[in-house]
């Protein structure tokens, strides 16, 4: 039946290209953003986890700041004990050398008088972003301190933030306040330290800052100091060279933890932004063909329709025959 009120033809044609030009649309929309799934109703699924896993990823961003910081406080804490390490080594030798027969001593304690104000210096200025491990000015002592390691996600949805803790109890070199928390400034007994120990103490302390140990003698000395005196001086500055070296090896070691964890922190996020880009992110190369492709199918719907349009125009020439 040929009508002139309905044509169905044109109406099939007319749902055919309103059908393509959808697809159309989709399908360039995909090219100008490059998402495959750039909102809810694309892929509800796939774009709730995209969200998520890009929302965890800025928080790593983060994280990968905060381990910078952190390493460079670190970095400036070492590198002021390695100097404190080389100046004890100095006044070690300063030590030795006194207990040469007919040395200066005075002299040699100017020297040494010098070195200690490089490392009280040293001390003093191994500061960054506001914090020094080394000297405390302040009642408290510094206790531990903290720098951010990782964000975690656990299987449950719930997340953490981890850190690595470090104890400046071990670092701190000069503490004002309390001579007994700096290892330069608390009393250290020397016969403890001595193989044939008499069980009497012999306490000497290096710097003396802010109060100072009581019943300790400072190490120093002039023309009157024994050979006995200087070498119970020589045992203290070799026991704290080595504390020194094993604090800047722990140092060292958080340096290196800090180093590997910024590493894969780094990895990480590139394997979250390629694990999303595979669930949401357009192929260029199928999207351009199936471009193409629909392009092609719009055109040929557009004749199609004109085509079912000229079916009523037809029946006009059976009343001029």
């Amino acid at each position: 039946m040929t009508s002139i009120l309905t044509n169905p033809a044109a109406m099939a044609a007319l749902q055919t290209l309103r059908a393509i030009n959808r697809n159309l649309e989709v399908t360039q929309a995909r090219i100008s953003s490059g998402y495959r799934v750039e909102t809810a109703a694309d892929n509800a699924g796939y774009w709730s986890i995209a969200t998520t896993m890009r929302s965890d990823n800025s928080a790593l961003d983060t994280v990968h700041d905060a381990l910078g910081l952190g390493a460079a406080k670190v970095d400036t804490f070492y590198a002021a004990l390695d100097t404190v390490v080389e100046v004890m080594s100095e006044i070690k030798a300063k030590l030795v050398a006194a207990q040469e027969p007919g040395v200066d001593k005075d002299k040699i304690n100017s020297e040494m008088a010098q070195l200690k104000s490089q490392l009280l210096s040293a001390a003093q200025s191994a500061s960054f972003s506001g914090e020094n491990w080394l000297y405390n000015e302040a009642t408290p002592a510094i206790g531990t301190k903290s720098v951010v390691a990782s964000f975690n996600r656990s299987a449950d949805g719930s997340v953490t933030v981890s850190k690595l803790d470090y104890d400046t109890s071990t670092s701190v070199l000069v503490d004002v306040e309390d001579a007994s928390r700096g290892m330069l400034t608390k009393a250290m007994d020397a016969d403890a330290l001595d193989p044939n120990t008499t069980g009497t103490p012999r306490e000497y302390y290096l710097l003396a800052v802010g109060t100072v140990p009581t019943g300790a003698t400072e190490i120093a000395m002039d023309d009157s100091t024994t050979d006995e005196e200087l070498t119970d001086m020589l045992r203290v500055v070799d026991n704290l060279i080595q504390q020194l070296t094993d604090s800047a090896a722990t140092l060292g070691a958080i340096t290196k933890r800090i180093e590997m964890q910024e590493s894969f922190v780094a990895n990480l996020m590139d394997v979250i932004d390629k694990g999303v880009g595979r669930l949401v992110d357009a192929d260029m190369n199928e999207e351009s063909t199936r471009l193409k492709a629909l392009q092609t199918q719009q055109q040929l719907g557009i004749q199609s329709l004109s085509i079912a349009n000229t079916n009523s125009e037809n029946i006009l020439r059976l009343f001029q025959q």
